[in-house]
């Protein structure tokens, strides 16, 4: 495999994505009751039942972790950065609801990286799915 700029970029950005991500599920787990809680009277003004908004609360840092932990590692990059997409387009939704146009010029920059994670996606050499994609290559030659 030949080493290039490409790659070498891909995989720290996908690292950095994954830190951010996971980080953000890391600080908010250990409080998760008051996270949601506060996302509820956050959410107050909104249209949207607070008990979707407790419900979401609940299973955003969780969401968080996981993300950042399968970015970090590498590992199923190409679903996780979909998976990650779809969770910047519902906080986006959510903020539009209460019309926080701040968070929201904040989500569209996380959503011009995973933009950049899917799209750049052939760069994914230096992770758990290049391992993966060569050991499933192994083992088909070695039945034939």
């Amino acid at each position: 495999m030949k080493t290039n700029n490409s790659l070498v970029a891909y995989a720290l950005l996908r690292v950095a994505m994954g830190v951010n991500m996971l980080g953000h599920g890391l600080a908010r787990i250990p409080k998760l009751d008051a996270f949601s809680d506060n996302m509820v009277t956050n959410f107050q003004k909104s249209w949207l039942p607070s008990l979707s908004i407790k419900i979401f609360g609940l299973a955003l840092p969780f969401a968080e972790f996981l993300i950042g932990l399968l970015l970090i590692t590498g590992l199923f990059t190409y679903r996780t950065s979909v998976a990650g997409a779809i969770l910047i387009i519902l906080l986006l939704f959510g903020s539009s609801t209460i019309e926080n146009w701040e968070a929201m010029g904040i989500q569209m920059i996380y959503a011009l990286f995973f933009y950049q994670l899917i799209t750049k996606i052939n760069n994914n050499s230096y992770a758990a799915d290049h391992l993966f994609k060569n050991k499933i290559r192994e083992n088909e030659s070695n039945r034939i």
